[in-house]
């Protein structure tokens, strides 16, 4: 868990976010999310901390590719944050009576094989910060299915704490994520669905490729898969274009390997998952968030880079 900062920094950093998202607000939703596109665009010329971090990734991620083409990448990424941005300004407009109109289903037939797989469980959603990764579970709880989301606590608790009341609006449930487990546990045993997130680095995993790099990943998915049979059902948020509809892509869920050494088990469902998440990264490069230092945690005798 990353430590938070105290109330006053917390407060300081708190003001201006509060004063963009009630300028969003105040606007119609379409001109909030092109005025968000421009202010991330901006924000992308200013952010000389995290660029360096973000172009050296993409050269892990696509060696063969010219650096103006990465910089593109980068560029609707951080224009993609903007529009997300303005539309969590938004989301408390959102109900079931409008909901169709900016998120519906790509591949809903998905889940319900992996919920008649789970059976008396729950079941397991591998996900990503990718797309509007906040809006997905709040479209999905309003659209009837109620999930428990892993949370990584943020550095400023009050930007925390708004992150965790939108997530929990229409029933939702938060996870901390440190000592996580059992909680886990608890949600699947009363047929909840559980998100998880599994593309940070962490400092304790296992090491699998991502990009043709090792990257330090989570086992706590694979071990739960494979302890409750609980099936791992890939979802992803993805945006049609520049516009304010997204699809809630949910792909076939992943079968478990079982038959060899557990820890090699381990190992390879958490590949298996991670391939996942970078085929969907691929496809949307855009998508996902290429300012996390995904390789810092580095296998014994490497050094670190970032």
């Amino acid at each position: 868990m990353p430590r938070q900062v105290g109330k006053f920094r917390a407060s300081v950093e708190y003001a201006p976010i509060v004063a963009f998202i009630r300028l969003m607000a105040n606007m119609p939703l379409e001109r909030a999310v092109r005025f968000g596109a421009r202010l991330g665009g901006t924000v992308m010329r200013l952010d000389i901390v995290n660029r360096p971090i973000a172009m050296r990734n993409l050269a892990i991620a696509f060696p063969d590719m010219t650096g103006a083409a990465r910089l593109k990448i980068l560029r609707a990424m951080y224009r993609s944050w903007g529009r997300m941005f303005a539309e969590f300004a938004h989301s408390h407009e959102l109900d079931r009576a409008n909901i169709e109109q900016f998120v519906t289903y790509d591949g809903f037939e998905n889940l319900e094989v992996a919920q008649k797989v789970a059976g008396r469980r729950g079941l397991l959603v591998l996900t990503a910060h990718f797309g509007n990764w906040e809006l997905l579970p709040l479209a999905h709880s309003i659209y009837g299915n109620r999930i428990a989301i892993v949370h990584r606590p943020l550095r400023n608790p009050l930007v925390d704490l708004a992150v965790r009341e939108a997530r929990m609006r229409f029933g939702n449930e938060v996870i901390e994520r440190k000592n996580s487990g059992p909680l886990i546990l608890k949600y699947l045993r009363e047929k909840w669905q559980v998100a998880v997130a599994l593309d940070l680095d962490v400092r304790d995993g296992v090491f699998v490729d991502f990009f043709e790099m090792p990257a330090c990943t989570s086992d706590g998915v694979a071990r739960i898969a494979m302890a409750t049979g609980a099936p791992v059902l890939p979802a992803f948020m993805v945006r049609d274009g520049h516009s304010l509809h997204h699809r809630i892509t949910i792909l076939p869920h992943l079968e478990m390997v079982k038959t060899r050494d557990r820890e090699e088990c381990v190992r390879e469902n958490t590949q298996r998952m991670t391939a996942t998440i970078e085929a969907a990264i691929r496809k949307h490069p855009d998508h996902w968030n290429w300012i996390h230092r995904r390789w810092k945690t580095r296998p014994p005798g490497q050094a670190r880079f970032y």
